[in-house]
């Protein structure tokens, strides 16, 4: 049973953080996950900083918003994925106002990060399959 994890030649584990990079209508989810979760992880950075007293939750909300821009991109997306679910859940349970937006923003950040970008992002482009043409003979 193959878990994501390959052997090289030496022995050595390498881990794969993606099994693949989904496209059509599965891309398609991916990236408008992507681009909802990014936008409302940026709105609620903007709305804080642009606060009057600045937010108590300012340093929690910057760090979501530049996870929010690593998501809009799809760059390294299972980083950002996880650093979103921690930082909602942080703010959740340290400062329970909104505490079911937070919570929302939690599981899209996890979902991202266990499934991946899709095909339309910067990670499957950096990181996905390779066309290897082999030289004729």
């Amino acid at each position: 049973m193959n878990l994501g994890i390959s052997y090289a030649k030496n022995g050595t584990v390498l881990q794969r953080l993606f099994s693949t990079f989904a496209d059509g209508w599965p891309g398609g989810g991916l990236l408008l996950q992507r681009l909802v979760t990014g936008a409302a992880l940026l709105y609620l950075g903007f709305v804080c900083l642009s606060a009057s007293p600045i937010c108590t939750v300012f340093v929690p909300q910057s760090i979501g918003a530049l996870a929010g821009l690593l998501l809009l991109a799809g760059l390294w997306t299972p980083l950002a994925g996880s650093l979103v679910a921690i930082v909602e859940l942080c703010i959740a349970f340290a400062y329970p106002g909104n505490l079911w937006i937070s919570i929302m923003l939690a599981a899209l950040g996890a979902s991202l990060a266990m499934v991946g970008p899709g095909a339309w992002s910067i990670d499957a482009r950096l990181f996905g399959r390779k066309h290897i043409h082999p030289p004729s003979l």
